[in-house]
C-alpha cells in the first residue's frame, strides 16, 4: 500500500478543493425542496461548479454519467441524478460532490430533509451520521490508526440501533479521487495503519436504519438497502497535520 503523504503546500491546495465542494453543496442544498428532480440538483451543481472554475471529480469516473451521486431515502450511495425522481415532502437526499482544482481533489457529501414533514427516525438517523462522522474526525491525529476512525463511527451508530455499511468505506485522496489507503466505518481501536502527518482521507459513514447489507441495481451504480430501510452518508476530506485534524470540506 502506497500512502501519498501531502507537503503543507498540497495541502494547502486540496483545502481551495475543498472550499470549492462545500460552496457547491451548499449552493445545491438551498434548492433541496419538495418538486424539485434530482436532476435540477444536477444542473445546478454543474454550473456552480464551471463558475467556480473547477472540473468533476465523478462526471466520467469509471463512465459515471454526472456530477452529483443524488441518493433518496433507501438510496444508499452513487443514486444517478435523474428528470424522473421528484423530491418529495418527508424525502431524505444524500448529495455526494468531488472537484478538482489545479490538479487536487476535494470530496464532501451531506444528506438533506426535504420539507419539513421530515419523520422522527429520519431526523435521528441524520443526527447519528452526522455526529459518527465529527467523532471520527476528533480521533485522526499522528500515530492514531484507522481503526480508531472506525470503531469512533461504529460505536456512535451501533449505540443508537443503526448499523454500518461496510461494501463501501472512505478512503485516501490527492491527486486521484480514491488513493491508499481504504477508511472503513467499523473496526477495532489500535488496530490497522497508523496515520502519519500529511495523510489526507475522505471520511464518510454510510448509515442504515435497518439492517447493514446492500445491493446496487441494475444501472451498475445505485446502492440500496436490502432491507429498504433509510440511509444516510456524510462524508468530509480531512487532513492529517502535527495539530490533529484539519477539515478540507469545512
Amino acid at each position: 500500500m502506497a500512502i501519498m503523504i501531502k507537503t503543507p503546500q498540497e495541502i494547502e491546495k486540496m483545502r481551495r478543493s475543498g472550499a470549492v465542494v462545500r460552496e457547491v453543496l451548499e449552493h445545491v442544498r438551498a434548492h433541496v425542496k419538495p418538486g424539485v428532480t434530482t436532476l435540477d440538483l444536477e444542473n445546478l451543481a454543474e454550473s456552480k461548479m464551471a463558475e467556480l472554475g473547477a472540473t468533476s471529480a465523478f462526471k466520467g469516473y469509471r463512465g459515471y454519467p454526472c456530477v452529483l451521486c443524488t441518493s433518496v431515502n433507501e438510496q444508499v450511495v452513487h443514486g444517478i441524478p435523474s428528470r424522473e425522481r421528484v423530491l418529495r415532502e418527508g424525502d431524505i437526499v444524500s448529495i455526494d460532490c468531488g472537484v478538482v482544482l489545479d490538479g487536487y481533489y476535494g470530496d464532501s457529501a451531506i444528506t438533506v430533509p426535504v420539507g419539513t414533514e421530515v419523520a422522527p427516525k429520519a431526523k435521528r438517523l441524520l443526527d447519528v451520521t452526522r455526529a459518527s462522522l465529527e467523532t471520527a474526525i476528533k480521533v485522526v491525529r499522528p500515530g492514531a490508526t484507522l481503526g480508531d476512525i472506525g470503531a469512533a463511527v461504529q460505536e456512535v451508530v451501533e449505540a443508537d440501533g443503526f448499523s454500518v455499511v461496510r461494501e463501501f468505506v472512505g478512503h485516501g485522496i490527492g491527486t486521484r479521487m480514491h488513493e491508499d489507503p481504504q477508511v472503513p466505518n467499523y473496526g477495532q481501536r489500535g488496530a490497522g495503519t497508523k496515520l502519519r502527518a500529511g495523510m489526507v482521507l475522505a471520511i464518510e459513514p454510510m448509515v442504515n436504519v435497518g439492517k447493514p447489507g446492500v445491493q446496487v441495481l441494475s444501472d451498475g451504480w445505485t446502492a440500496v438497502t436490502e432491507d429498504g430501510s433509510l440511509s444516510a452518508h456524510f462524508e468530509h476530506t480531512v487532513a492529517v497535520t502535527a495539530d490533529g485534524a484539519v477539515i478540507l470540506t469545512q
